[in-house]
């Protein structure tokens, strides 16, 4: 039987002198193209930008949410699957023989230092303390808010935005990126993984589009995170030095934009500096003292937190998790339409369909807001009635629910996945197509858990034990770490703590804004890990101007809507990409075993 070589002869033409030297032009001047029309845009016309962003968002929401869930859920079992197979998860992700570069201890510990950033400084208390007041079974009407009862609800969610199917998408990433590289020595780009569909078409045109949608991806994942980190930057800067120009005076207090603004301006300057000086230095010495402080974090909630609520919280959650993988990787919703709304209402309740629909499918309030919120003929109707009214609005409360929370995470982290995917592919070369899959899923995921549990639990049991009377809960996302500490502790512990938060925060910031820097010049370099240092402050720049200039276009009480919105909308190209990835995979570990049955050398062909 006859079967060819694979093809590896991938060929990005980069530029041998000038500027743009040793980078590819056309990803280059793509990439910086879209993003300074998104700057200008935003500058120009803000409000329109962050009301067409908006719309935008939610018209492909109502198309593509189905899409996002059930796509995601099939990363979780495509690496299941991989990992299982005795030929595909053998696999070595390097030349026969070849052993790791790194030693496992060392492996895992630089994972943990993946799985520990700005998304955990900041959700680790928000993610289970909001999905504690919303989550599908509170809005569902199994069980109340905020109760004991909600409590399964909002760690099930909790850990699958955390955990396994987190994991998978970077790892899907990582994989695809990782193993045309060690096996076939191929450069560390996007288009690498799509070779064995495409082939040599992927050295022109077409090959420059999947690069420049790798980079747009993650300079607006980046841009998220980075905007929540610096979210919670201020909060902690106002609750150490009490400047109230930072922090609005509203009931809830959130940052200002000048606040933001002056803290993104600060902390992007510090990542310029740090990307200029290299991973070999800046990233490394940060990382080093983020996984030191981090670790005095952590012993802080486990000394003078609820330790045992939260141990006892972890076993009986990812119990939970695992048992209702399956229908949490493809329990997708469509939006209900008025007209389905109206054909499920009970006979009395039909004429005032139009009056019904919002309170019904709004996924943000409860049966008592609803009820509460009616006026006219609508508020005289029965109870049982209402009842019905509200269980005929469920299946537009749970696709506004996972739409507005769920996919936004999957957006998120399929943006985020070529930054973290690359960094994962770097460090495992060496290892098994299995270790690979089993150690940057399991090991990275049980440490977001332990976070989450810990954190997050000691904020729900503050509540729930009234000591917190609601001082938690009333906070804003960003500033829930903080309210948790001052309930905590008091006094100068509670200070050093605070200034130790907010220089972890801002680690975590540079060090997430330059690594995302080192990637985007990686790509548009060819796959080359040495890139100029022009170059990383030009990226460093143009991060800082799409970041501000969205939080300047976005409204007063959520800057962070129209990153958010750019975000969801720039992963969805990628997220197809994705799926190009798997599909390439599976047919390039399919032809390697044929290869190896056949005993045709792996050497670049036409």
């Amino acid at each position: 039987m006859s079967v060819k070589p694979p093809f590896t002869d991938l060929e990005i033409k980069t530029q041998d002198s000038g500027f743009y030297e040793n980078n590819s032009l056309p990803i280059a001047l793509v990439s910086k193209g879209i993003m300074v029309l998104l700057v200008v845009w935003a500058l120009a016309f803000p409000a329109n930008a962050n009301g067409m962003l908006g719309k935008i968002n939610g018209a492909l929401l109502q198309y593509f949410n189905q899409f996002y869930i059930v796509i995601v859920g099939f990363f979780a079992f495509f690496l299941l699957v991989l990992a299982v197979l005795p030929a595909t998860g053998s696999k070595l992700m390097g030349t026969e023989g070849e052993r790791p570069e790194f030693s496992t201890f060392s492996w895992f510990s630089m994972m943990f230092g993946a799985g520990l950033g700005v998304g955990l400084m900041v959700f680790a208390t928000a993610e289970p303390l909001g999905l504690w007041g919303s989550n599908p079974l509170v809005i569902a009407g199994e069980v109340a808010p905020n109760t004991e009862e909600a409590l399964t609800g909002a760690y099930r969610w909790t850990f699958a935005h955390y955990g396994f199917h987190a994991w998978s998408i970077y790892v899907v990433t990582g994989l695809c990126l990782a193993y045309y590289a060690y096996t076939r020595d191929m450069p560390l780009t996007i288009r690498s993984a799509l070779t064995p569909i495409f082939g040599s078409a992927l050295n022109g045109f077409l090959g420059h589009v999947f690069d420049v949608l790798g980079v747009v991806a993650t300079i607006l994942g980046v841009s998220v995170t980075i905007g929540f980190g610096v979210s919670q930057f201020v909060d902690g800067l106002y609750a150490i030095t009490g400047m109230e120009w930072m922090v609005s005076t509203d009931e809830v207090p959130v940052p200002t934009k000048t606040g933001l603004i002056a803290a993104l301006l600060a902390i992007m300057f510090l990542s310029i500096l740090s990307a200029v000086s290299g991973v070999g230095r800046g990233v490394k010495y940060l990382s080093n003292l983020n996984l030191v402080l981090s670790l005095i974090l952590l012993a802080t909630f486990v000394v003078f937190g609820s330790f045992a609520f939260a141990m006892t919280t972890y076993g009986s959650a990812l119990v939970d998790y695992i048992l209702n993988f399956a229908s949490l990787s493809f329990n997708a919703y469509g939006p209900q339409s008025a007209d389905a709304f109206a054909a499920a209402l009970p006979e009395a309740a039909r004429p005032l369909a139009d009056q019904l629909y919002a309170g019904a499918t709004n996924p943000w309030g409860s049966f008592a807001g609803f009820t509460g919120g009616l006026e006219g003929a609508a508020a005289e109707l029965d109870e049982a009635t209402l009842a019905a009214v509200y269980e005929a609005g469920n299946a537009g409360r749970q696709f506004a629910w996972q739409s507005g929370w769920t996919t936004f995470y999957w957006a998120w982290w399929i943006a985020f996945s070529p930054f973290v995917g690359l960094f994962l592919a770097r460090i495992s070369k060496g290892r098994t197509v299995r270790e690979f899959i089993i150690g940057c899923v399991l090991a990275p995921a049980l440490v977001c858990f332990a976070w989450m549990t810990i954190l997050g639990g000691t904020a729900i049991d503050l509540e729930l034990s009234g000591v917190a009377e609601g001082a938690i809960t009333g906070a804003s996302q960003t500033n829930q770490l903080f309210a948790t500490l001052g309930q905590m502790i008091d006094g100068g512990l509670l200070q050093g703590l605070t200034v130790m938060c907010v220089v972890l925060i801002m680690t975590f910031l540079v060090t997430s804004a330059d690594s995302g820097i080192l990637v985007m010049n990686t790509i548009m370099s060819g796959g080359s890990q040495e890139t100029s240092i022009r170059h990383r402050i030009v990226w460093g720049i143009i991060l800082t101007l799409v970041i501000g200039t969205l939080i300047l276009a976005a409204g007063e009480n959520n800057p962070l809507d129209a990153l958010k919105n750019a975000m969801i909308i720039g992963a969805l190209p990628f997220t197809m990409v994705m799926g190009l990835m798997c599909i390439s995979l599976i047919k390039a570990l399919w032809m390697d075993n044929k290869r190896e049955k056949y005993g045709v050398a792996e050497q670049p062909a036409e």
